[in-house]
């Protein structure tokens, strides 16, 4: 079984156990954003479903996105003025953004939990996360800027 099947499933089961009824839309939903590497934007989770959902609205959308991530499911990301996108929860990582087209993505570093126990101990706060962004240009931006 693969692991996107694994964390549906897992994710699915987070839901009913927390009394969230499992439409097909919410599956098709978390499936996408399991399966989605790009960190969507609600409008694009609503562009890529809507064939499959024609009833659909990007409300729909919305309001499910805030359920999951009410349940802890879904990581809701705000960079400036552009829209939010959101991240299916899997292990701690964080996040590389391109400055040019907005690409979001993911890499693993092992070791920053020791920064929020330092910074507990110098400023005396009870630290909950922390959140780590590297921007930059990615490799198809740069391309075009060769050209």
């Amino acid at each position: 079984m693969a692991v996107s099947h694994i964390q549906l499933k897992e994710a699915l089961d987070a839901l009913k156990e927390t009394g969230v009824r499992i439409t097909p839309q919410r599956h098709a939903i978390l499936e996408y954003l399991i399966n989605s590497m790009t960190h969507p934007t609600a409008d694009d989770i609503y562009k890529a479903l809507e064939g499959k959902f024609p009833n659909m609205s990007v409300a729909t959308v919305y309001n499910n996105l805030r359920v999951f991530r009410e349940v802890g499911l879904v990581k809701e990301l705000t960079y400036g003025d552009s829209s939010s996108r959101f991240d299916f929860v899997t292990t701690d990582h964080y996040h590389v953004i391109c400055q040019n087209c907005n690409k979001i993505v993911d890499f693993h570093y092992p070791g920053l939990d020791e920064v929020e126990h330092l910074a507990s101990h110098v400023a005396g706060f009870k630290v909950h996360s922390h959140r780590l962004e590297v921007y930059g240009v990615c490799a198809d931006c740069s391309a075009k800027e060769a050209h």
